[in-house]
């Protein structure tokens, strides 16, 4: 990769601001995960707060069919989405801000890769959203974070910090799990799933024992402990048990990145999931994997009743998840070159990708690839990659579902594809021959 050039890439930003401005009424369409609810977030508040027209759509994929149904639009601003498929080229007037593998794209095109900056690992769609509109800096954390960009480095760096000099962002370093200030004690374990804990996360009994092992009391004067809550001592026996369940399974990487930095967003609600980004993140993942993307972009802009809905879809998020990793640490298969999750029937798509991840090992030498229905016929691929493995996942799926008929893409460790049903054989040859 070059050496990065922010300055090109800033300015690059500082002429997308002007020319989706310049738009009469942007369709603006975003993608349904967090960092597109994110991203997407930011884009239309920069509408909002400017009193200019503007519609906006969550899609799932940036399809053949999704590009059809675009034709009769005049103006659209792709968040999240758009460098992957050439066919923008065929729209009229196009302004793409992502940060995905692209080629072939001759609209106007925000992507940190087109300037040296690796839209992977240092900069999410929703960083390069702020960096355009400079609205909403919270939710360019909160992007990356969904895009499992942790530890951040390079352009997330300098987010961070510029979210503390604007005195909406600080940084703690303590046990980097979610719900640290919103979940009672017993749930803060119980549904822990970055890491995911064996042996512990989603199991209750177990989550029960340990604490009183522990002899931490779950209670203050009948009011439910938080994580927050815990003196000091607690906190070290809390983080040395789950350290010591972590190495016991070979995860000596996860036990020793337990503590890391965690980002509270100071203009968002203590009380709730929004006020640190990790927790934000899954919350909007909640709400766009569950088919309710408007909700999640109703939280992101502190519309009112939006937590309310988005945290019962978090309930359910929570749930389909336990049931998810229970199905597949018992029902994975070995196909030599790499795993396979076979989740038809079994999985939802929204969250395939996700329990494929959480299962995966820091020791595996192979990919892990889920498969779940989709709509129409066609079946939903997610592959997860360590990172230590020489393979580009997103370039790999592309080309393989291309042959298979279908369309694919993402990022190096994490990437998806959407192909027909009866093509699942083809697909995954291919995909194969692509590891050798």
């Amino acid at each position: 990769m070059t050496s990065p050039d922010k300055e090109g890439f800033f300015q690059k930003c500082e002429e997308a601001r002007e020319y989706a401005l310049s738009m009469k009424n942007p369709l603006i369409v975003h993608h349904y995960d967090a960092d597109g609810l994110s991203s997407g977030a930011i884009t239309i508040s920069a509408f909002k707060e400017e009193n200019r027209q503007h519609r906006f759509k969550c899609i799932k994929k940036l399809d053949d069919n999704a590009i059809d149904g675009l034709m009769k639009e005049e103006e659209i601003i792709f968040v999240d989405l758009g460098g992957g498929n050439p066919r923008v080229n065929e729209l009229k007037d196009v302004l793409i801000i992502d940060h995905h593998q692209t080629k072939g794209v001759e609209k106007f095109q925000v992507n940190p890769l087109l300037f040296g900056i690796d839209g992977g690992e240092e900069i999410s769609a929703a960083g390069a959203a702020y960096c355009v509109f400079r609205k909403h800096i919270d939710l360019a954390i909160v992007g990356a974070i969904g895009d499992m960009q942790y530890p951040f480095k390079g352009m997330n760096k300098w987010l961070v910090e510029e979210g503390e000099k604007l005195g909406e962002i600080k940084v703690e370093n303590d046990l980097s799990f979610y719900g640290r200030y919103s979940r009672p004690l017993t749930q803060f374990l119980l549904y822990s799933d970055d890491p995911y804990i064996p042996g512990l996360s989603f199991r209750e009994e177990r989550v029960a024992k340990l604490l009183s092992d522990m002899n931490i009391p779950l209670k203050d004067n009948e009011r439910l402990r938080t994580y927050s809550d815990l003196s000091e001592d607690e906190k070290k026996k809390v983080v040395s048990s789950i350290a010591s369940i972590l190495v016991n399974w070979g995860n000596t990487k996860k036990a020793e990145n337990l503590i890391g930095e965690s980002y509270i967003l100071l203009k968002r609600d203590k009380n709730t999931e929004t006020y640190e980004a990790n927790e934000f993140s899954t919350l909007l993942n909640a709400c766009g994997r569950h088919n309710k993307p408007e909700i999640g972009i109703g939280v992101c802009l502190k519309e009112e009743g939006a937590y309310k809905e988005a945290y019962s879809l978090l309930q359910l998020h929570r749930r389909m998840l336990k049931e998810g990793i229970e199905y597949a640490t018992k029902n994975l298969q070995d196909f030599g070159k790499f795993y396979f999750l076979d989740g038809r029937g079994k999985i939802d798509e929204g969250i395939v990708g996700i329990v494929s991840g959480m299962i995966m090992r820091p020791t595996w030498k192979k990919p892990i690839f889920g498969v779940s229905k989709s709509e129409k016929g066609t079946l939903k691929f997610s592959v997860r990659s360590p990172r230590s493995l020489e393979l580009n996942a997103g370039l790999a799926i592309k080309e393989a579902a291309l042959e298979a008929g279908g369309s694919g893409g993402g990022h190096r460790t994490a990437a998806g594809a959407s192909i027909p049903e009866d093509k699942v054989n083809q697909f995954l040859v291919v995909l194969g021959k692509k590891l050798d």
